[in-house]
């Protein structure tokens, strides 16, 4: 048989219905019971359980992982790039105190590779289950000549829902509230153009060299999967601030805790006044975003053990340090704001959970700013 011409020109259109044919399979671990329809149509569609909310308010967010991927090419794996670009999505709308619904993604490369396209797709899957969030579509791209070579671009967008009473938009901080901070697995999807630079232009090192001070290879290192704190945040929240959680929904199973995210009993109350996602900008910049005008944050940089790989850019990169903590997460990869006399409280409920979590700074009368001590 005659090939043809499409394919020919460097589109496989069968090759790419038949990587579609298994996504169902791939997507099954995902499903919620308001998807209505079959992935593959025009659009996905999701029937929102309005009768659990007064007011409900859709939240959206849409990222990419920008040079990480570069990390991902020169090692040629591809199984993390998922997680990584739905748990940033996640995050991004956590901070708001919403619990994610569903999740679309975009694939665009110049060719179609069955392997990379399946390791991508399953990232999503796997990501988007443990975050109780619907995988209900997408777009995969096939544009021979755009990209180069065994390259690829993703980005996603998620949509969430939030009571709208119960939004949190930073708003009740006032000085004298208490800044806790949660780890993050390493750089996450930030910082990835200045730590290549430095580890691969300035110092010559290689993704598959290993470094002792990093425990592993530094292609290891740089695609940790970028941690995801929805579930989490949803757990605090049916704590400190109960009338602010989603009321539980039935779903599929209970994780392996035995639990779902929103089944933790509290009498206390809203304690937990601002989330900011520490990516883009550090703390420098994403803390101010949930701030009051009239308030700062005072982070002490000693209170929680900064991890080796911002060490290393730092030192062998000649980094400024303020420079640092506006680029990096520094090992923070979330923040809460909560009411001082809760902070003990809520570091208590974290670590019983063997979820590590440091007290590193308070609120205090300011101009919206972040000061460094």
């Amino acid at each position: 048989m005659a090939q043809k011409s499409y394919t020919a020109a460097g589109v496989d259109i069968d090759l790419g219905n038949r990587l579609k044919a298994g996504l169902p399979e791939l997507l099954a671990s995902t499903h919620r019971p308001e998807v209505m329809g079959q992935v593959g149509g025009f659009g996905g569609l999701f029937a929102l359980d309005i009768k659990r909310f007064q007011q409900p308010v859709l939240v959206s967010s849409v990222d990419g992982v920008g040079t990480k991927l570069k990390v991902a090419f020169a090692m040629d794996r591809h199984d993390t790039i998922g997680q990584d670009l739905v748990n940033h999505c996640v995050n991004d709308i956590a901070v708001l105190g919403a619990e994610p619904l569903f999740f679309l993604d975009y694939i665009g490369t110049g060719k179609l590779k069955p392997r990379v396209f399946t390791q991508i797709i399953a990232g999503f899957a796997r990501a988007c289950a443990q975050n109780h969030c619907a995988l209900i579509g997408g777009e995969t791209a096939q544009m021979p000549g755009f990209y180069a070579p065994g390259e690829y671009d993703v980005s996603g967008t998620i949509v969430g829902v939030v009571e709208r009473s119960r939004i949190l938009d930073g708003k009740r901080i006032e000085p004298g509230d208490a800044v806790i901070g949660l780890p993050s697995s390493g750089l996450h999807t930030n910082g990835y153009s200045l730590a290549r630079r430095i580890l691969f232009e300035q110092m010559k090192l290689k993704p598959s060299q290993r470094l002792a001070e990093l425990g592993c290879t530094i292609g290891e290192e740089l695609l940790k999967v970028h941690l995801s704190y929805g579930p989490l945040v949803q757990r605090l929240l049916n704590k400190f601030n109960p009338a602010s959680s989603i009321p539980p929904q039935p779903r599929r199973p209970a994780s392996r805790a035995g639990k779902h995210p929103n089944q933790d009993v509290s009498e206390d109350a809203d304690a937990i006044k601002g989330l900011a996602h520490i990516t883009g900008g550090g703390f420098l910049d994403n803390i101010p975003r949930v701030l009051p005008k009239r308030c700062d944050v005072i982070i002490r940089r000693k209170t929680w053990p900064v991890p080796p790989i911002f060490k290393l850019l730092q030192t062998k990169g000649r980094v400024p340090e303020p420079e640092m903590y506006q680029v990096f997460n520094m090992g923070v990869g979330m923040t809460l704001v909560v009411a001082g006399d809760k902070a003990d409280a809520a570091l208590r409920f974290l670590r019983g959970r063997r979820q590590p979590a440091w007290l590193i700074g308070e609120v205090v009368k300011g101009h919206c700013q972040v000061r460094l001590e």
